[in-house]
């Protein structure tokens, strides 16, 4: 028995019991405290070696950056819960209503902004499914259609900010930046951070914006019937009562985004303001009452504690597996893949591709990139634009089937007229987009890195 053994066994397990279902947290610290309790009866580990457990877990509940998590989830959580969402879909349907595919654009506007200010997938999906969908097949648009636009557009809070995922990655990209330039001998400098992220993920989200609005624009003249104009809607409202539904909430993102690209707050601050701010909003639509507070602090709490729990079963994992000399076997094999750096790249992005057919944004970051991150930020990449790509990569496993959570969310919504078929073949356009967006990044590092540059 060898560490590299033990260590694919660790790695190939972890994977198995993910498949099956098992809780994500739990998996990843039972597997590690089972290898490691194995390796030390071969005399492969020290047991003592879990003795650093204990900072692992302090560093990670200490981490300041790691409170704007569930402030930014509270503040989205409030947002969907007092009816914004739905009022700015009723607006901009009578907007653009009448135009060929006007409720299709009508849901990736309302699904942009909505991702600035919640950066929760499942909110957003269930909430513009239950919203958007009846009246697109009320209006005769087709199933695939309507389903694609509403899952592709519930996915941008992935990657426009303030998104959870940007927050987590930058987390993970830290230490694997700050690892690398320790294994070569530098002294860590100008770290990655999620100010740089944010900033360099703006760009390439109204990128992918813009795309699925082209998609639907095509759509219009290619197939029409597909998504018809819809010839009635409702006007009681008048047009400055529309324009303080639509302008509200951009203030409050240009708020939490603004202060943060600025230099003005940290994320964490911003994210404060945030759900101060959303809760004020809701008070000024007069949505605000305790029971929402109260499902929303409720739901908060849910959320936060299912990542931090995957955090630290992340985090022993892979401390379990770079003792079990699981970094050095990978670095090896990465060595020995052809094309040199850009086939290391396009590895690591077809493997990050490939999990998310099974796997979610958040095991994959935690589970991959703590491995595999050290030893590609070698190779002088560029971390803030390997950052935007893995960014990017990740939103499509929303999508990606059988294991698509955006799709499980609104399968859970969806009208029994829509078949699961429907939904798989809906996505498949919008999963293409995103996969060439990767691809100009991938050829335009400016896209990513352009903005962060000029800011600081």
């Amino acid at each position: 028995m060898t560490t590299e053994i033990l260590s694919i066994l660790m790695f190939i397990i972890t994977f198995c019991f993910l498949l099956f279902g098992f809780p994500v947290a739990f998996t990843l610290a039972g597997v590690s405290i089972l290898f490691a309790f194995i390796a030390s009866s071969f005399d492969l580990l020290s047991i003592n070696f879990l003795a650093l457990i204990p900072s692992k877990i302090f560093g990670t509940m200490t981490n300041e950056l790691l409170v704007a998590v569930p402030l930014f989830v509270f503040m989205g959580l409030i947002l969907e819960k007092s009816k914004i969402a739905e009022e700015l879909l009723e607006t901009l349907g009578s907007l653009f209503g009448r135009l060929k595919g006007g409720l299709g654009f009508s849901v990736i506007i309302v699904g942009t902004l909505f991702a600035a200010t919640t950066g929760i997938v499942g909110a957003t999906v269930v909430t513009m499914g239950l919203l958007a969908l009846p009246t697109m097949l009320k209006w005769g648009y087709d199933k695939k259609l309507a389903s694609g636009i509403i899952c592709a557009s519930g996915t941008l809070g992935q990657i426009i900010p303030p998104s959870i995922v940007l927050i987590l990655l930058s987390d993970v990209l830290q230490g694997a930046y700050s690892q690398s330039q320790l294994l070569q001998g530098k002294i860590p400098s100008h770290p990655i951070s999620t100010v740089d992220l944010f900033a360099g993920a703006l760009i390439p989200g109204m990128v992918l914006v813009l795309f699925y609005c082209l998609w639907q624009l095509i759509l219009t003249f290619v197939k029409p019937e597909a998504c018809p104009a819809v010839l009635k809607l409702n006007r009681k409202k008048n047009m400055i009562e529309n324009f303080k539904i639509i302008l509200l909430p951009i203030i409050l993102i240009v708020t939490v985004l603004g202060s943060i690209l600025a230099g003005i707050a940290t994320p964490t601050e911003a994210a404060s303001v945030g759900a101060c701010g959303s809760m004020i909003l809701s008070c000024i639509k007069k949505s605000f009452s305790i029971n929402v507070l109260k499902k929303s602090m409720i739901e908060t709490m849910s959320i936060s504690s299912m990542i931090f729990l995957i955090l630290i079963g992340a985090k022993l994992f892979s401390l379990v597996f770079i003792g079990l000399d699981g970094r050095e076997m990978i670095s090896a094999f990465m060595e020995k893949i052809p094309g040199g750096v850009f086939g290391s790249m396009f590895f690591i992005m077809v493997l990050i591709f490939l999990l998310g057919f099974f796997l979610d944004f958040i095991q994959i970051i935690y589970l991959i990139i703590p491995i595999i991150g050290p030893i590609i930020l070698q190779m002088n990449i560029d971390p803030l634009w390997f950052g935007i790509m893995i960014a990017i990569n990740l939103q499509t496993s929303f999508l990606t089937p059988p294991f698509g959570f955006a799709l499980f969310y609104f399968r859970g919504v969806a009208t029994y007229k829509i078949k699961t078929l429907d939904i798989y073949k809906g996505v498949i356009p919008f999963i293409i987009i995103q996969i060439i967006v990767l691809l100009l990044i991938a050829k335009f590092p400016q896209l990513a890195t352009w903005l962060p540059n000029k800011i600081y």
